[in-house]
């Protein structure tokens, strides 16, 4: 009876050891076998795994896409502009066994390299840069993080410049400049449309100088359009070679007028001093009976 019962805690101690060697790795992990305190090779994959109880330890690793924001960091600009820059990282784990023993903790060290990488980022760039030109700089920005990233087992899908936050000042700074940018295209668009009209003048005035007809027809037309606008009495202009006609008929009948009158007009007597220059008639006067 004793032996049978020893036998039989002996098997119950087996059966427990036995079930308490058996692991479950989810299919979003991977597991790492430490095997007295050596990590193994042979990464455990998805579903049971056996353990060598009181020998192996099996450490899991999240192999999915982790998105770690970054906290705002403030710098100066290229351009001395004091700035708040935060962004926001995704990565995961290449290979689980670096990142179980290359790292102490690869979540803590992504951060302080994306913190660090940012404030490098914000002093090598200008703020239109920052503020307008964002994919070379998250490029810039996943590239720094991915270069010691590696040694770790992880890869950087991607960074993204989440919010600048400017002083108040520069904010106003901007808003007058964004001001002036949209003046000064609504001016050149203004500037583009007289010259575009212009041109098109131009050509319809050297059309209608070649075909006068054009400019008698365009003239009807604009009768007609302000008729129907504007039911009211219209004043018809004469064209200028009818008032050139009529002044030249003027001119024609004030010069032949001119002649008639100078035939028809009486000669008026002459004074008596003009009368005493004329040659012959002193003597006439003076003699008797004359």
């Amino acid at each position: 009876m004793v032996l049978e019962f020893i036998l039989g805690c002996l098997a119950i101690i087996v059966i427990l050891t036995a079930f308490g060697g058996v692991r479950v790795v989810n299919q979003i992990e991977r597991g790492i076998v430490f095997r007295f305190g050596r990590a193994q090779k042979e990464i455990r994959r998805p579903g049971i795994t056996f353990l060598i109880p009181v020998v192996d330890r099996m450490k899991k690793v999240n192999v999915q896409i982790v998105t770690m924001p970054v906290p705002t960091q403030e710098g100066i600009t290229r351009d001395n502009v004091s700035v708040q820059v935060d962004a926001v990282a995704y990565f995961r784990v290449q290979d689980p066994l670096r990142a179980a023993v290359g790292v102490q903790n690869y979540l803590f060290a992504v951060e302080q390299v994306a913190q660090t990488s940012l404030r490098s980022i914000i002093g090598k760039s200008e703020l239109d840069d920052l503020l307008s030109n964002r994919e070379e700089l998250n490029k810039g920005l996943a590239l720094m993080i991915d270069s010691p990233a590696l040694g770790w087992g992880i890869h950087i899908d991607r960074v993204e410049i989440k919010d600048v936050t400017l002083p108040d000042s520069m904010k106003r700074s901007v808003a007058r400049q964004a001001e002036a940018e949209r003046e000064r295209r609504a001016r050149v668009i203004t500037a583009d449309g007289e010259f575009q009209a212009a041109r098109k003048l131009a050509d319809a005035s050297a059309i209608m100088a070649n075909t006068p007809s054009a400019l008698q027809l365009r003239l009807l037309q604009t009768v007609v359009e302000v008729a129907a606008e504007k039911s009211s009495t219209l004043v018809m202009p004469l064209p200028v070679e009818v008032l050139r006609f009529f002044d030249r008929g003027a001119q024609g009948s004030s010069a032949r007028q001119e002649p008639e009158a100078s035939q028809t007009a009486a000669p008026l007597p002459a004074p008596p001093d003009e009368l005493a220059k004329i040659p012959g008639l002193h003597g006439a006067a003076d003699r008797p009976g004359s």
